[in-house]
C-alpha cells in the first residue's frame, strides 16, 4: 500500500504523476523549434541586409536607403511564415526557413550589385523583380502550409499530378506561346508576363513519381527475370520508366536543354532506388540516359555543339564562335580572379559575364565572395538538403518519405548540374541556381518545396509513436 504522504502527493498533482517525462519533453518542443527558427531567421536577414551595404559601399561608397527598406519588406513576410508555422506547423523544421531566407538574400544581393554595374534602376533591374518575385513566392509557400494540412491528400492525386507535370513539359513546344532564348526552348509567354514551366513540373512529377512507386514497387524489386546478375522488371511494370525516358529525350531534343533533361531522369532514378533498394536499376537508367544523350550529341548540332564547347572550351576558334565557350571561359576567369577570399563585394568584375545575374551568378558570387564565400554557400545548401533528406527518413508513411527525399534530392542535383557546368566539369546546361539566381518561375516552386518541406517535417514529428517509459 501506498503512504499517506504519497497519496496527498498524487492528489494534490495528478498530471505531474501521470504524465511520462518524454511527453513532457514533447509538450515544450514545438515553442523551442519556433524560438530557435526566430532566432536563425532573424540572423540571416542581418547578415542579407549587411551584404546589400557592403555591395553599396564597394560599388558606390555610399549607402542608399531605398534598397534596404524593399529587404526589410521581405524579412517581414519571412517572419509571416515563421508565424503561420507557429499556428499551423509548431513542429516543422527550424532550420529550412532561415537557410531558404539567407540564400535568397545572398542571391538578391549579388543581382544587385550587377545592376548597379550595369547602371540600372527601377523595374528594369533585375534586383526589383526579384524582390517582387521573392515576396509572392514566400507568400505562395505560406499558402502551401495553410492548405496542404495532410501531405498525404497529394498521393490521391498522384496521375493527376503526371498530367500536370506532362502538359507543363509540353507548353514550351506549343506555337504561339512558346519562345526559344540562347538556342533551348524553356519560356513560356502569355503576353502580360513569362514562366519557365519546367521549374513547375519538376514538383508535379515528384508527387507523382512518389504515388506510383508506393503502388509498384514490390513489382519492381521482387518480380521479374535475372539477366547478367541483374532483375529485369515485367513489361507492364517497365512502361512508366521508359515513358519517362522517353520525355527527357524528347525535352533534350526538342526543347534543346540537356540539364533540364537530366534533371527529370536522375529525380526519378533516385526515388526509384530509394523505393526498391536496387542499384541496378540506377545503373540501367544511367546507361540509358547516357547513350540517348551520345546519340543527341551525334546526330543534332546544337546537342554536338554543346559538349564541343565543353570539351575544348579554349580553342580559341570555338571560343569566339557564335554560341560557343565565351560565357565559360570568363566565368572560369572570374572564378580565377576571385581567388581564395574574393574582391569584396561591390569590387569584382562580375558583370563582364553574360547571364551573370542567372545562369552565372555562382561565377559572379565566386569572384566576389572567392572560394571560401563559395564553400560557405554550398555549405549552407548542404545544411538544406541534409535536412530535407532527414525529413524524409524519419517519416513513418512510405509516400511522405519518398517525396521528402525527392524534393531534397531535385535541388541537390540542380545544384550539382549548374556548378558542374559552371565550372567545366559536365557539360553548361540553362539551368537556375536555386533561391540565387534571377527567375521568378525558379523563385516560386523553390519556396513551394520549402513549403512542402515545412509541412512534411510537421507531420514527422505528429505522428504518433510508440513511448517507453520506466
Amino acid at each position: 500500500m501506498a503512504s499517506p504522504e504519497a497519496a496527498a502527493i498524487a492528489a494534490e498533482s495528478p498530471e505531474e504523476t501521470r504524465t511520462p517525462r518524454s511527453m513532457k519533453l514533447r509538450l515544450h518542443l514545438p515553442a523551442k523549434l519556433r524560438n530557435l527558427e526566430l532566432a536563425l531567421l532573424i540572423f540571416a536577414c542581418a547578415i542579407n541586409g549587411a551584404a546589400v551595404i557592403l555591395v553599396q559601399l564597394g560599388a558606390l561608397g555610399k549607402i542608399l536607403p531605398e534598397i534596404i527598406w524593399m529587404g526589410g519588406g521581405l524579412a517581414a513576410l519571412a517572419v509571416g511564415l515563421h508565424m503561420t508555422l507557429r499556428f499551423l506547423a509548431p513542429q516543422a523544421d527550424p532550420f529550412i526557413l532561415p537557410l531558404a531566407t539567407l540564400l535568397n538574400g545572398l542571391g538578391i544581393a549579388e543581382i544587385y550589385r550587377l545592376d548597379l554595374a550595369r547602371g540600372v534602376s527601377g523595374w528594369q533591374a533585375f534586383s526589383i523583380r526579384q524582390i517582387a518575385w521573392t515576396g509572392i513566392a514566400i507568400a505562395v509557400a505560406i499558402v502551401v502550409v495553410v492548405a496542404i494540412r495532410n501531405h498525404r491528400v497529394l498521393q490521391r492525386y498522384r496521375y493527376i499530378a503526371m498530367f500536370v507535370g506532362i502538359l507543363l513539359l509540353l507548353l514550351p513546344m506549343l506555337p504561339g506561346i512558346g519562345v526559344e532564348q540562347f538556342g533551348a526552348r524553356l519560356w513560356v509567354n502569355l503576353g502580360f508576363f513569362s514562366f519557365q514551366p519546367g521549374e513547375l513540373a519538376k514538383i508535379a512529377l515528384a508527387i507523382f513519381f512518389a504515388g506510383y512507386l508506393v503502388e509498384a514497387r514490390d513489382s519492381l524489386s521482387l518480380v521479374g527475370k535475372h539477366l547478367l546478375g541483374m532483375q529485369l522488371p515485367r513489361v507492364r511494370d517497365f512502361g512508366p520508366i521508359l515513358i519517362i525516358w522517353l520525355a527527357a529525350m524528347l525535352v533534350l531534343i526538342i526543347q534543346r536543354d540537356l540539364g533540364t533533361s537530366l534533371l527529370y531522369f536522375g529525380l526519378f532514378l533516385v526515388m526509384l532506388y530509394v523505393a526498391t533498394g536496387r542499384v541496378g536499376w540506377v545503373v540501367f537508367g544511367l546507361l540509358l540516359f547516357v547513350g540517348g544523350a551520345v546519340l543527341a550529341s551525334q546526330f543534332f548540332s546544337y546537342v554536338g555543339a554543346r559538349f564541343h564547347g565543353w570539351l575544348d572550351a579554349f580553342n580559341p576558334d570555338v571560343y569566339n564562335a557564335v554560341g560557343g565557350s565565351y560565357q565559360l571561359v570568363q566565368g572560369l576567369f572570374g572564378l580565377a580572379h576571385g581567388g581564395l577570399i574574393g574582391t569584396g563585394l561591390g569590387q569584382g568584375r562580375p558583370g563582364i559575364v553574360p547571364l551573370a545575374e542567372s545562369d552565372y551568378i555562382v561565377a559572379s558570387l565566386g569572384e566576389e565572395l572567392g572560394l571560401a564565400g563559395l564553400f560557405a554557400i554550398f555549405a549552407l545548401y548542404l545544411l538544406f538538403v541534409s535536412r530535407g533528406i532527414r525529413i524524409g527518413i524519419a517519416g513513418q508513411d512510405d509516400f511522405g518519405r519518398l517525396l521528402g527525399i525527392g524534393l531534397s534530392f531535385v535541388i541537390a542535383l540542380q545544384i550539382f548540374i549548374v556548378v558542374g557546368g559552371v565550372t567545366r566539369l559536365i557539360p553548361l546546361t540553362g539551368l537556375t541556381t536555386p533561391f540565387l539566381a534571377a527567375g521568378g518561375s525558379s523563385l516560386v516552386a523553390n519556396w513551394v518545396i520549402v513549403g512542402m518541406l515545412l509541412r512534411l517535417s510537421d507531420s514527422v514529428r505528429q505522428q504518433p509513436r510508440l513511448v517507453v517509459t520506466p
